[in-house]
């Protein structure tokens, strides 16, 4: 039997991932809100502004949020430990919020993303969950942690829906500003609860990670001392650079899988807005519950489908499936919801279908997107090399960071109106499925890469 099944997970995992919790309630509080108070009527609480210029502000939001935190990946891996910097970069992120709730033009937005971007890259729970657990506890880790963050991740659209629109909502109109107050304050919050979780995680974090070394790196410096050799710069090793190499690759795969993930979105929000009923025994129902409806089954499935999964495949005669065939499952998965996107389109005809339909479709992208992210950053915690141990899981981020900054120009050129909805899905899903079949041929020469040999050091 694995030993994954019979360890537990120590306090400082619950501590970081419990942090996420707020995080996210706030990220995805601010982030479905923005959609719709950007492009609102100045009468009924909005800035007026188009509805391009509103996916453009939630795609960089997107985009700066993953991609800058690879600057500070740099200072975690050389300089400051991390549980120094992710309570700064919460702070900032509730400044950020605070800056939305009283924003009255696109530059007061921009300086909102801005600033949240910026907390974001100082913020390093992630990466931290990577010292604190066993190296054999990780897929199951990263697995449990994400079910966690999606707590939040439901809590914040799901929620926000029915406090701008009923809640906080005089007359016509909506109460978009005290949802960015709450993510402030949840920030705040955050950052105390974290301070005080940082008493159940060790040493982890108080050094910046390249005094962390790994087993394999402790005792290749024992080796060298024991060789009487002394270097000031340990050069990588051929074993060192091929993971690299492989964490490179497989972040390029999931480059295409999150372009297609956050691409999802936009016609839930405009093509089934208008195609599907969204009235439910008389109530209408608000478009943020769709990324509630998401996180909730990353909840489920994170908490009590995907561990069980990996404890059982890892506890096998033959051993564990490969990150390339898991990832693989996470694309497939991915494409076939986009097939069930084209088949919904079938089924309407001319007319509209029940936004109910919508919960299918969020299952397929929500086990893909289980099936692909935890694991990407489980098999970095176990291959990258320490002195660039934050900076390699910021790659993984730097993925969602093109992705982001590319799901806008994707959407314009498939579901712009040139592409008939139901061809445009079906092209996606096809470059899915061709992903997904150059995973599996390139699996074994891709495994070589991360698998040390009894030669090689």
């Amino acid at each position: 039997m694995s030993t994954q099944t019979k360890k537990k997970l120590p306090m400082g995992f619950w501590a970081c991932s419990t942090t996420e919790i707020f995080e996210r309630f706030a990220y995805y509080t601010g982030r479905s809100i923005l959609l719709v108070f950007v492009a609102a009527s100045v009468a009924s609480g909005g800035l007026g502004l188009s509805e391009g210029t509103a996916a453009t502000m939630q795609s960089q939001l997107t985009a700066f949020s993953y991609g800058l935190p690879i600057l500070c990946a740099i200072i975690c891996d050389r300089l400051i430990g991390a549980r120094y910097t992710t309570p700064i970069g919460m702070l900032l992120c509730g400044i950020g919020y605070w800056i939305g709730s009283m924003a009255t033009s696109g530059g007061m937005v921009y300086a909102m993303i801005w600033c949240i971007s910026i907390g974001l890259a100082f913020y390093k729970t992630g990466p931290l969950i990577g010292r604190i657990v066993s190296s054999d506890q990780l897929d199951n880790a990263y697995s449990v942690r994400y079910g966690l963050v999606n707590i939040g991740a439901c809590a914040g659209p799901f929620l926000a829906g029915i406090l701008y629109q009923d809640v906080f909502a005089s007359g016509d109109m909506m109460g978009y500003r005290p949802c960015f107050k709450i993510a402030a304050v949840l920030m705040f919050l955050g950052a105390i609860w974290f301070t005080i979780g940082t008493r159940f995680m060790g040493e982890a974090g108080k050094t910046p990670f390249k005094k962390e070394l790994t087993e394999e790196e402790i005792a290749r410096e024992a080796e060298l001392k024991a060789k009487n050799k002394e270097e000031k710069k340990m050069p990588y090793t051929t074993l060192e650079k091929k993971r690299i190499a492989a964490i490179i690759l497989i972040c390029i795969f999931a480059i295409v899988f999150w372009v297609f993930w956050y691409l999802a979105y936009l016609p839930v929000y405009y093509f089934w807005g208008e195609n599907a009923n969204w009235v439910i025994a008389g109530y209408n129902v608000p478009l943020t519950w769709f990324d509630a409806a998401n996180a909730l089954f990353c909840v489920l499935v994170g908490m009590f489908v995907t561990p069980k999964l990996w404890s059982y495949l890892a506890s096998r005669p033959k051993g564990d499936m490969s990150i390339y065939k898991k990832c693989a499952l996470g694309i497939g998965t991915l494409g076939i919801g986009y097939l069930f996107f084209a088949l919904m389109d079938v089924i309407r005809g001319d007319g509209q279908i029940s936004c109910l339909w919508l919960l299918i479709f969020a299952v397929l992208i929500t086990l893909g997107e289980m099936f692909f992210s935890p694991l990407g950053n489980a098999f970095i915690a176990k291959y990258a090399p320490s002195r660039i141990y934050s900076t390699m899981q910021s790659v993984w981020g730097l993925a969602i960071f093109f992705a982001a900054i590319s799901y806008g120009y994707v959407y314009n050129a498939l579901f712009g109106g040139a592409i008939k909805f139901t061809t445009a899905c079906i092209i996606i899903a096809v470059i899915a499925f061709v992903a997904v079949a150059l995973l599996v041929v390139l699996d074994k020469p891709l495994t070589a890469l991360v698998e040390k040999k009894d030669d090689e050091k």
